[in-house]
């Protein structure tokens, strides 16, 4: 399994994953979000993202199926009030610099990134103009979701697969470039339900992020700036690495478990708040 990323972008500090203040929003999801229901995760993204007045562009790159996902997601938003709904489907490269596209992100004051496979994502976006123009439009103040393979993509350097219910060790988890909404940090989805502490422990245990992410099904966190707010039904497990007194990553041969002293864990159900630069929880 891979451990080191050669090609990925690392922040020049680690210890300070904040976002600057002018930047947009991230919604970040753990995937099987309700969108039948109240919905009341893709009603906040529509609520920050400008309400009625949206202009919402939903990205299908990590689907097989984009036309079933994208007139889906359509049909909820345009259920919620928004009457600007696009959908940007890039299945190769190619269509990552269609001037279409780049226009429809150029207007957009919100962007949602469906599920799939998070490697998709990457493959097709990394280092095209629509890479630069999603970049853009967030420091301009875009709102930027994603949910499942959208929500894994967010950091610099993300979990391509790995596996579940299982001890943290080095083969656990494989690492792949991400697309660098969120750096320094390790996201994981679909987080209790699958049983994936392990695999995140492996992961930012091999990595220079001090903060890991587990997201939770229905669930979300909301970035803003310096400050992370936890909606939904679930939880989210936030792992920081940042006081480890001991590690034995570099002692380990293949199949060896890892230790790690010195973990801090906290959970945050719907309503709690986590401050990214004093790394503490901000109680209800």
């Amino acid at each position: 399994m891979e451990t080191q990323i050669e090609s990925a972008t690392v922040v020049s500090d680690p210890e300070n994953v904040a976002l600057p203040e002018s930047y947009g929003q991230l919604i970040i999801i753990g995937g099987a979000e309700d969108k039948e229901g109240e919905c009341k995760i893709l009603r906040e993204f529509v609520r920050r993202a400008g309400g009625l007045q949206a202009r919402i562009v939903v990205m299908t790159v990590a689907t097989g199926l984009p036309g079933e996902v994208g007139a889906m997601y359509m049909g909820v938003f345009e259920r919620l009030g928004v009457e600007d709904v696009r959908v940007v489907d890039t299945d190769s490269r190619d269509d990552a610099n269609n001037p279409t596209a780049i226009a429809d992100i150029q207007q957009a004051t919100g962007i949602f990134f469906t599920g799939g496979n998070q490697a998709r994502i990457t493959e097709y976006l990394k280092d095209t103009e629509l890479d630069t123009a999603l970049h853009k439009r967030f420091a301009e103040g875009a709102v930027i979701a994603g949910t499942s393979a959208g929500a894994a993509m967010m950091p610099d350097v993300m979990i391509v697969e790995g596996e579940s219910e299982s001890n943290p060790r080095p083969e656990t988890v494989k690492m792949d470039r991400g697309m660098g909404f969120f750096p320094g940090v390790v996201i994981d989805q679909h987080f209790a339900q699958r049983g994936r502490l392990g695999r995140l422990l492996s992961a930012v245990a091999q990595q220079p992020a001090v903060l890991g992410f587990g997201i939770d099904e229905n669930t979300a966190i909301a970035i803003n700036a310096h400050e992370v707010e936890v909606l939904g039904e679930s939880s989210v497990t936030i792992v920081d690495v940042s006081g480890l007194t001991h590690n034995n990553v570099d002692e380990l041969l293949k199949d060896e478990p890892l230790a790690l002293c010195g973990v801090k864990l906290h959970i945050l159900p719907h309503g709690y708040r986590f401050n990214l630069d004093t790394r503490s929880c901000i109680c209800q």
